[in-house]
């Protein structure tokens, strides 16, 4: 292969992957996203039929947590001002799962390829905590506001129920719940023209 065949075929795979990794242009409608990521409503609908959670609820959740961006991790604090300093948690991706929960999931379910920035590994994620939720504390997996707090707090946070002392993370969950109705709302008027067209996806 000629050197200028592989700079054409690296220039393609960069902006194909720079394609895939963006954020969305409209964050707020579950079907331009599904429109413009081509993979990602079959990428969650996997997950719903893998683990029992639905679509809506796995969106409204990273729409929480990093609002579809690959890389998010939490702001990080500067020292006397302007000294970059640690950051305050390992979160990362778009689940904005942490270290030992992202190292818990892939021990438990045997996924050892697995990111944090795929969005296919990221639904599966959530997917699963929702399920592990569902299991330990009897969650329903239709349950959007409870499924949010022990996912944000932790099942032994959950428990003590640790959320009744933060009321801006009350109002954060009813969000959620709130985004997870409008996307089921938004979904069943594209679900059809969804699945018609995966075939040519």
């Amino acid at each position: 292969m000629s050197s200028s065949w592989r700079t054409v075929l690296l220039v393609s795979l960069l902006f194909l992957t720079a394609c895939t990794a963006s954020q969305p242009k409209n964050t707020d409608n579950i079907c331009a996203i599904f429109r413009e990521k081509d993979d990602w409503y079959e990428d969650t609908k996997n997950t719903q039929e893998k683990w029992g959670v639905p679509i809506q609820i796995q969106m409204a959740i990273m729409h929480q947590e990093s609002r579809f961006v690959a890389d998010a991790q939490p702001p990080r604090p500067y020292l006397l001002g302007f000294i970059p300093w640690l950051r305050r948690s390992s979160a990362y991706g778009y689940p904005q799962a942490q270290d030992g929960t992202w190292d818990w999931y892939i021990k438990d379910t045997g996924v050892w390829g697995a990111d944090r920035d795929e969005f296919d590994d990221a639904s599966d994620f959530i997917g699963w905590y929702c399920t592990v939720s569902s299991k330990k504390l009897g969650i329903s997996k239709w349950d959007t506001t409870s499924q949010y707090l022990a996912y944000h707090e932790g099942h032994g946070g959950f428990k003590k129920k640790s959320y009744l002392k933060k009321p801006w993370l009350l109002k954060i969950a009813k969000k959620v719940n709130r985004r997870a109705s409008i996307f089921g709302k938004q979904l069943a008027g594209c679900k059809e023209e969804l699945e018609d067209d995966g075939w040519f996806w």
